[in-house]
């Protein structure tokens, strides 16, 4: 049997027959608003339209004229031309997109190269990042970016040469010195230890004796937090106070801390503090009593008490050698601190993490800090207190010669990150001081803070 087909455009369908209209039959057109009324909707291209209502029905990208101005808050759904012959473009993404949702650009002048387009995420993710914001910087650059999700966020379907889209992982080293130990108090007082020491650059040694450690691999879009240790509080009658910890630490790695330096014994307190490098003896009336432990690869014990009676303590360890012991006054180095390390992380030589030297009583020698911010010991007859140890190195402080004067107290710690300066993401808190070192940039935080790769 045959079909006839009837094409005739003066049909006229009625209400009850649009409903079971095959749709695909449907490619232009108009429908009389007697032909869509009623109480419900109809849906369109993925929209709810009221019946009875008036819609725009997109078909494509919505292209915008030409966008000169430094600034643009893109819209879902629209296409933008930018001309940045005259400046960059930050182009800040909607804040509230939905799955699906699509905006392009391109570069209307060629010209991307010289001036560039800045992608502000708003808060959202692009490609599963939330920073560093991409950058596009390749002359007739077209870019078609789509909301995936929460977890990806924009993904961009259509793009070229790109900086900072997915940020790749790289290497940075570290120096990583804990806060240290403060002198001990009261007469004749042992040196405070110098904070712990943690070194991965350049094959240098870390603290106790330590190999260079490794590495860390930062990824980016991670926050890594910095924490610098406060050095430990003197006191004129009981032991110095420790010092406080320094770290990194972050979702992605495994943290590097360092223990804070043991306190100095005072001249009523036997045995001195341990920590990262240990605290060092009393000396005096027959007193016995021993250095602090110092940290495996991180710093020295301190020096111990030695027969006979002496009128000064024992140095507090350091990063590179264990205190110097009292010894009854038979060496010109007696109650020394140990001495630290030295590293050029930061471009150049720089010794750090000493210990502080022991209190004097009566007496006219001087025990001296180590190298690298140890504080010296109080001496001579007016029972001076002890030196601080130096800010940002984790030296120790000096112990007390006598009454009423305290021990020193310990210097803060520091914490320092170096890396290829193509990788910095110049993103950080607290501070830092920021330098470079040939093709390296270096981080110094002398407070805590944190850095995002």
């Amino acid at each position: 049997m045959a079909i006839i087909k009837i094409k005739n455009p003066a049909i006229d369908l009625d209400a009850a027959e649009i409903p079971n209209l095959d749709a695909s039959k449907i490619t232009s057109g108009t429908f009389a608003n007697d032909k869509l009324t009623g109480s419900g909707a109809i849906t369109i291209n993925g929209s709810s339209v009221a019946l009875g209502a008036a819609t725009t029905i997109a078909t494509g990208t919505d292209w915008q004229s030409v966008v000169t101005a430094s600034t643009l808050n893109a819209v879902s759904g629209k296409g933008y031309p930018i001309n940045t012959t005259s400046n960059t473009c930050t182009i800040t993404m909607p804040a509230n997109p939905s799955v699906g949702d699509t905006i392009v650009f391109v570069d209307y002048a060629r010209n991307f190269g010289t001036n560039k387009i800045i992608i502000n995420q708003n808060s959202k993710n692009f490609q599963g990042n939330t920073s560093p914001n991409p950058e596009y910087t390749t002359d007739g650059q077209s870019i078609t970016c789509v909301y995936i999700d929460e977890t990806k966020g924009w993904i961009p379907t259509v793009d070229d040469d790109v900086t900072y889209e997915t940020p790749p992982p790289y290497s940075a080293d570290f120096l990583v010195i804990a806060g240290g130990g403060a002198g001990g108090g009261s007469y004749r007082a042992g040196g405070g230890g110098a904070g712990g020491y943690r070194n991965s650059y350049s094959s240098e040694a870390s603290g106790g004796g330590g190999s260079s450690e490794s590495s860390l691999t930062l990824s980016g879009g991670t926050t890594y937090t910095i924490t610098v240790g406060a050095g430990g509080t003197g006191n004129n009658s009981t032991v110095g106070g420790s010092g406080v910890a320094s770290s990194i630490s972050g979702s992605d790695i495994t943290d590097i801390t360092t223990v804070g330096g043991g306190g100095g014994a005072s001249y009523n307190t036997d045995n001195a503090t341990a920590g990262g490098s240990g605290g060092g003896a009393s000396g005096g009336d027959g007193s016995s009593g021993n250095g602090g432990s110092g940290t495996s690869n991180q710093g020295y014990a301190g020096g111990n008490w030695v027969s006979p009676e002496t009128d000064n303590g024992a140095g507090g360890g350091g990063a590179s050698e264990v205190g110097k012991n009292s010894n009854g006054g038979a060496s010109g180095t007696d109650g020394d601190g140990g001495d630290g390390l030295s590293s050029s992380i930061t471009g150049s030589a720089v010794t750090r993490a000493g210990g502080g030297g022991a209190g004097n009583y009566g007496s006219a020698n001087v025990s001296i800090g180590g190298a690298g911010g140890g504080g010296a010991g109080g001496s001579g007859n007016s029972y001076p207190g002890g030196d601080a140890g130096t800010a940002n190195t984790g030296g120790g402080g000096g112990g007390s010669a006598g009454l009423p004067n305290p021990g020193g107290n310990g210097g803060s710690g520091v914490v320092i990150l170096r890396f290829p300066t193509a990788n910095y993401s110049g993103t950080t808190t607290g501070s830092p001081t920021v330098t470079t070192s040939g093709s390296d940039t270096i981080l110094t935080f002398n407070a805590s803070g944190s850095y995002t790769a």
